[in-house]
């Protein structure tokens, strides 16, 4: 059987974040995003915490909105990332993608990292929270570290890219996460996943989620 056609089209759109970052973004392409977004029926729609509330509002619960903190460098204080979450939540998101201190990372600060991820579950107030950890950052070593202090954390998802970097998702990394992370963790993929085929491989490879503008762009063409 070919592989296009083991892929269900449906099955792949439930686990998309279907994403809009770009810093240009206006509310008529925010709004295209949710609509586009609502029509393949997408698990939710990631865009700036500006655009929350009113995105919110003009969904009217058709979907989940998703917004980042801490985006895309992860050097905010632990106070400002809480303050970020504890806003967009209250603006309507049902969803939040933080960035990790990777300088911690690199400092062995792991303690401190964790405590952060706990402060931040905490402000998204039982939301779900997925944690940024720029794999294109870290060594194999890092990123099994950081599939323990996550697990650890109350955190919802692991999640390998910014998109904003030098690189995005690998199989690679996918794997490894699967391997490292505790079972109730999940995996979210994020960042040059631009096709059908590459989004059966990542969730093949283990990834729950895809963030990606890509796949309904596909779809539409």
């Amino acid at each position: 059987m070919d592989k296009k056609d083991r892929i269900n089209v449906d099955e792949i759109t439930s686990r998309v974040d279907h994403t809009l970052l770009s810093t240009t973004a206006t509310w008529e392409d925010i709004k295209g995003i949710c609509d586009d977004g609502i029509k393949f029926r997408t698990a939710s729609v990631c865009i700036p915490a500006s655009y929350v509330k009113q995105a919110a509002e003009y969904v009217n619960g058709r979907i989940t909105v998703c917004t980042v903190i801490g985006f895309p460098n992860g050097y905010s204080t632990t106070a400002a990332k809480c303050f970020e979450a504890a806003d967009a939540v209250g603006n309507g998101a049902g969803e939040i993608d933080m960035v990790i201190n990777l300088g911690w990372v690199k400092d062995k600060k792991f303690d401190d990292i964790l405590e952060e991820i706990k402060a931040v579950k905490q402000a998204c107030n039982g939301k779900l929270l997925k944690v940024i950890v720029e794999t294109c950052q870290l060594t194999d070593e890092e990123k099994i570290k950081m599939c323990e202090i996550v697990s650890q954390s109350g955190a919802d998802y692991i999640k390998t890219s910014t998109g904003f970097s030098t690189g995005g998702a690998t199989l690679k990394d996918i794997e490894l996460f699967a391997e490292h992370k505790a079972p109730h963790l999940k995996i979210k993929a994020a960042g040059g996943i631009k096709t059908l085929e590459d989004a059966y491989d990542f969730i093949s490879a283990g990834a729950d989620r895809l963030g990606t503008s890509s796949i309904v762009k596909a779809l539409k063409a």
